[in-house]
């Protein structure tokens, strides 16, 4: 039987979440204010809880009608005829930018949150479909135009995550770029075991993903490339492709070393 060492929480391989948040040298306000808003100063703070506050949840035509004059204000850069749903969730705005008429649907997250990372950028005509996440953990995404998400999808970035033109991806599909830890140490826990990246992610344009289909950090997709429901992408697809089926598990002991 193997027993887990206790370990302190290491600073290491913190989040910036847990960084900001188990600071002591901050208040409540500051804390959120680097988590959510981004930005340093009280009317930026201001500014950006009497947007949500008065104008997120507002439904109909006169919700869309507001935010398409308010939000803009909170972001690095927004196209004309973009349209915002309710109840969008906002994480350093001052990193997004939106082309020209994109659409994002209601309970969608757009997290452009980290120190050193480029942000969350979408190109014109983009669609991004109700409750799909889109979040840069210190990484990047980069949506090409007249691109389209559909609902409920999670694409999450510790590296890079870059999407062509024309791509369409269905419901509930799932992007990790980064996020794979060493585990070679079955003494010491995984969350605290260094962080390995392959790369990110690359769709080049004209790809088709299915419902459910996971692509993992690392995978590279070609051009007109079509990918079946439920399929796990972990490499590169050639151009113009179709990939279907699921990978077989493997089982291994992790404390075999052979």
């Amino acid at each position: 039987m193997v027993y887990l060492r206790r370990h302190p929480m290491s600073t290491e391989f913190q989040s910036s979440i847990q960084k900001e948040l188990s600071s002591e040298n901050k208040s409540l306000s500051a804390k959120y204010s680097a988590l959510v808003v981004g930005e340093k100063g009280l009317w930026k703070l201001l500014r950006f809880e009497f947007v949500n506050l008065l104008f997120s949840w507002v439904p109909g035509a006169l919700g869309l009608a507001l935010r398409k004059v308010f939000y803009p204000c909170l972001f690095r850069k927004v196209g004309k005829g973009v349209v915002f749903g309710r109840n969008i969730t906002l994480r350093h705005p001052h990193k997004i930018v939106l082309g020209t008429s994109c659409v994002i649907d209601d309970n969608v997250v757009l997290d452009a949150k980290g120190e050193k990372n480029d942000g969350l950028r979408l190109g014109e005509n983009v669609y991004i479909g109700r409750n799909t996440i889109l979040s840069c953990k210190e990484g990047s995404i980069s949506i090409g135009d007249h691109t389209n998400i559909s609902a409920n999808c999670s694409l999450l970035s510790e590296t890079e995550i870059t999407l062509g033109r024309y791509c369409f991806l269905a419901g509930h599909c799932y992007l990790v770029a980064g996020g794979n830890h060493s585990f070679d140490d079955v003494s010491r826990p995984i969350m605290f075991q260094p962080s390995v990246s392959k790369g990110g992610i690359r769709i080049s344009d004209d790809v088709w993903l299915g419902a459910g289909v996971i692509v993992l950090d690392g995978a590279a997709i070609g051009q007109g490339t079509v990918v079946g429901a439920g399929a796990v992408v972990t490499g590169p697809l050639p151009e113009y492709a179709v990939a279907v089926g699921s990978r077989r598990l493997v089982i291994r002991d992790r404390r075999d070393k052979n």
